[in-house]
């Protein structure tokens, strides 16, 4: 069974989100636990199973994503990490129809080599800012967004770009906070670098510490920015250690990611279910 490494929201190797992808040979997904597994050995933000499904129907495959610990309900560079795969190996073209547990998804391959997922747009809520939120991020947060029980992030703005990307936050007491992750985000300070808006995010609750590319969390950042910057399109800087890009266009209750990916490994998984 091929397994395939690819650096997603980049376009070039060592940089974005890894993602573990692995194209199942079968028509159904094998045991959980296995599952669960094969994500743990690989030890990346996230691993994504699919496996092909019957023509005709609303989605083409079926796909599943796993961090090291736990089954994720939405992930947005594993997803365009396997809409590489696919498009790179021959095994599909144009636009891809995926089903998740979060719903329908779909990725569609351009001629310039980019990918544009499909997905729901989160629905903001705002809230009053958590008790130790603030002291866990050794920063002052201005204002609170909840992003709904589908992603259930918390997006929080703080002052500027210079202090999102300074971040050393305390990664045990973010754990007590009942929120998947913590989505740390500022307006950028040049426009004219080539993005918009900055943000990083951490989520040591499902056993990651900091996402270095995290494309659900812009299904909530691309409406709280196009909000405040009066515009339906926009580019994200996820300001981690590897860094990516995001570009995000807000289609109503659908937001629309596209990005790079690359594949830096392609091996055998040694072990079948």
């Amino acid at each position: 069974m091929r397994i395939r490494i690819v650096d997603a929201f980049t376009d070039r190797p060592f940089a974005g989100n890894p993602a573990g992808v692995l194209l199942l040979d079968s028509d159904h997904f094998p045991a959980d636990s296995w599952l669960q597994q094969v994500a743990t050995e690989v030890n990346l933000s996230e691993t994504a199973f699919a496996h092909r499904l019957p023509s005709g129907g609303e989605a083409d495959w079926a796909l599943r994503w796993f961090t090291p610990a736990t089954e994720v309900d939405m992930c947005g560079h594993a997803t365009l990490a396997t809409a590489h795969v696919l498009h790179t190996t021959g095994t599909a073209s144009g636009t891809v129809r995926f089903t998740a547990r979060c719903g329908i998804l779909s990725a569609t391959a351009h001629q310039d080599g980019t990918i544009t997922l499909d997905f729901p747009t989160a629905p903001l809520t705002p809230v009053e800012i958590p008790d130790g939120v603030a002291a866990a991020l050794g920063a002052r947060v201005i204002s609170a967004h909840d992003t709904g029980a589908d992603i259930g992030d918390l997006v929080v703005e703080l002052t500027d770009e210079r202090t999102v990307r300074g971040l050393t936050p305390d990664i045990p007491a973010l754990v007590a906070h009942s929120a998947r992750g913590i989505i740390a985000t500022a307006a950028a300070e040049d426009p004219a670098a080539g993005y918009d808006f900055v943000s990083r995010g951490f989520f040591p609750r499902v056993g990651i510490d900091e996402d270095p590319v995290t494309g659900s969390a812009h299904t909530a950042l691309a409406p709280f920015w196009s909000a405040r910057l009066r515009r339906g399109e926009l580019t994200g800087l996820q300001a981690s250690a590897r860094s990516g890009l995001v570009r995000t266009a807000l289609r109503g209750d659908r937001t629309l990611l596209t990005g790079r990916a690359v594949t830096v490994i392609d091996g055998e998984l040694l072990t079948a279910p």
